[in-house]
């Protein structure tokens, strides 16, 4: 692993737990048991290695994306897999991260945001596209303004004035939400399915 995987790892493991804005470079430099200035060698700043963190961790949800669609069978078991994704991924993420990275890292949220309306929207019109042709997704839906939706409504599950962290488990909203949008997609071929695989993975 070189250097500069390690800060970034280092960094990565402190953020989620604890948030971006409480972690100081310091913080970062104890962690690793490695000087400051040796960190400063690659970062410039705390910024520059946020947005590094945030490139490192798309590219790793867009490559667990791609094996989970070519993994599957159906769309269907796309749906449920990508479900298991999801859950794995927003069980590790500290709200207040998704909070400090709008508020304090503009860069780093900019390239979450295009991440966002690029890669996730296209891969779910794909999806979508796919389930039409299956016969599991219903062919009168519009593949682009349904992907769209999907991706706000993740959104708003993050969003702590719409679903403050102290009354809501975000992770049961964004269940609650991807059940929702499962059901509401699919033909009766479909549903069936869903609930299928819904009553094996139960």
């Amino acid at each position: 692993m070189s250097q500069i995987e390690r800060i970034i790892l280092g960094a990565e493991e402190l953020f989620l737990t604890a948030g971006i804005k409480s972690i100081t470079m310091d913080d970062v430099a104890k962690h690793l048991g490695m000087s400051k200035k040796t960190i400063y060698q690659f970062f410039k700043d705390k910024n520059e290695l946020v947005v590094a963190l945030v490139n490192k961790k798309l590219k790793e949800d867009e490559d667990q994306m791609s094996a989970i669609m070519n993994q599957s069978s159906n769309v269907i078991e796309e749906m449920i897999n990508m479900m298991k994704c999801s859950e794995e991924i927003f069980s590790r993420i500290n709200p207040i991260v998704i909070h400090d990275l709008q508020k304090y890292h503009p860069d780093a949220w900019k390239q979450f945001q295009n991440f966002k309306s690029g890669v996730l929207v296209h891969t779910l019109e794909e999806l979508l596209t796919k389930g039409i042709k299956q016969g599991y997704i219903r062919p009168e839906i519009d593949v682009k303004i349904i992907a769209m939706m999907r991706v706000a409504q993740v959104e708003m599950g993050f969003n702590a004035t719409v679903f403050p962290v102290a009354e809501f488990n975000t992770w049961k909203v964004q269940q609650q939400f991807m059940e929702h949008f499962n059901y509401g997609i699919c033909t009766l071929k479909g549903y069936k399915l869903l609930n299928e695989y819904k009553n094996i993975h139960e």
